[in-house]
């Protein structure tokens, strides 16, 4: 689509998701057994014929490199191209001081471009999303910058950027992570969160950036700074997330911040429901990925003891010999031996998990190894003298293990 720029931030650290994210960064992870978090944003932008993206990464980045050269290489087609862009701090020896100082040390890239708008969108989310509709809502509101935002129960509010708006949808009040979220006039138990998606016109965003840039009080947070500056003096309008529409999806407004292991652990099991809440079949949205070449999943009877696989995801290359797996999701290149019971659980990938195991409400890293006869998941304050649990009571092994 021509006018139109999209830099995605994928620099984040994930601290909230380790151990998953001790040797990569969080858009990074694994999810749903053959993609990545990163995944998603990058089809939401192709499925909208926007091809035009710079992804910027920081923290740990040779895995998420890796991954988008294998699988999002753009060739051949003028004009369109999505180029990962390392921190080359470029205004000093220092990171990224914020999202804001992301985009801002990374200007050049968007004037070579010369769009007239410039979309800025995080890598860690789970949804679909036609940004099409976005872009054309923006247009017709005449805004600086469109934000898009949804309904989310009050106690959750506390971890995004709560939004007030007039009955246009103009904003009118912005506070980024408070401790007491405003409410929907009229919903007392919801309130409208950012998704941190941003739509701004090019010369605003230039100009806001340069102000924020010199700025010394400032943490050059797109939340926490530019956009409580802007929304006061220019044109800055909120999207719906709840009018978009992708053909054939049954279930509307579905997104998921994917920021901790438990909603991590919940995310994945939305997909493996009886109703799942997102469904990542849809022919009218597809989902690309980097594929590697293995063979389909192989499912081994023994003399002993058949296989039983029940609402489940299983990835190419997997072997299940005599085993069973109830309610879970196995990556790529797995094994799981006879008599082992897998249920509730997510195999990322290269595993091998021994005979008559129990593994139960669990995340297994890749080229993790688990001995014939251990038992996880069921014996919480056990599982904590060894493994990193949740809150919620998921059992984590991280990656390189042998349990």
């Amino acid at each position: 689509m021509a006018g139109v720029i999209a830099m995605i931030l994928a620099g984040g650290e994930g601290t909230r998701l380790q151990p998953l994210t001790v040797t990569r960064s969080k858009p990074a992870v694994p999810f749903a057994g053959s993609y990545r978090l990163i995944d998603f944003v990058l089809n939401n932008f192709v499925n909208s014929d926007i091809i035009r993206i710079f992804v910027l990464t920081q923290f740990k980045s040779q895995s998420l490199y890796m991954h988008m050269k294998k699988g999002w290489t753009v060739n051949g087609i003028p004009g369109c191209f999505i180029d990962p862009i390392p921190a080359q701090m470029r205004m000093g020896k220092r990171w990224y001081d914020g999202t804001a100082d992301a985009i801002f040390q990374n200007l050049s890239f968007i004037r070579y471009n010369s769009p007239d708008q410039v979309c800025i969108f995080g890598s860690d989310h789970v949804y679909k999303m036609d940004i099409r509709q976005m872009l054309e809502y923006h247009k017709n509101k005449k805004a600086d910058l469109t934000v898009s935002a949804i309904k989310v129960p009050i106690k959750q509010a506390r971890s995004f950027g709560v939004i007030e708006v007039d009955s246009e949808w103009k904003m009118i009040g912005f506070e980024e992570k408070p401790k007491n979220p405003k409410p929907i006039p009229g919903e007392p138990d919801y309130a409208l969160v950012s998704m941190g998606n941003y739509i701004f016109e090019a010369d605003t965003l230039y100009e806001e950036l340069a102000i924020d840039s010199v700025n010394q009080n400032s943490t050059h947070d797109f939340g926490c700074d530019v956009i409580p500056n802007i929304y006061p003096k220019r044109p800055v309008y909120v999207y719906n997330f709840l009018d978009n529409y992708i053909p054939n999806e049954k279930n509307k407004g579905y997104w998921r911040d994917v920021g901790s292991i438990d909603m991590y652990w919940q995310t994945n099991m939305d997909l493996i429901d009886e109703e799942p809440s997102f469904v990542l079949h849809n022919p009218s949205w597809p989902l690309h990925t980097n594929y590697p070449p293995l063979p389909p999943a192989n499912f081994i009877n023994t003399k002993n003891r058949q296989c039983s696989i029940s609402q489940s995801m299983i990835s190419a290359g997997s072997e299940i010999v005599g085993a069973s797996v109830d309610h879970s999701i196995i990556g790529f290149n797995c094994r799981i031996e006879e008599n082992a019971e897998i249920s509730d659980s997510v195999l990322l990938g290269d595993v091998v998990v021994g005979s008559n195991c129990k593994i139960k409400k669990a995340i297994i890293d890749k080229h993790v190894t688990i001995a014939p006869g251990t038992v996880i998941g069921e014996d919480p304050e056990h599982d904590r003298s060894f493994y990193t649990v949740s809150d919620g009571g998921v059992v984590v092994i991280p990656k390189g293990a042998g349990v």
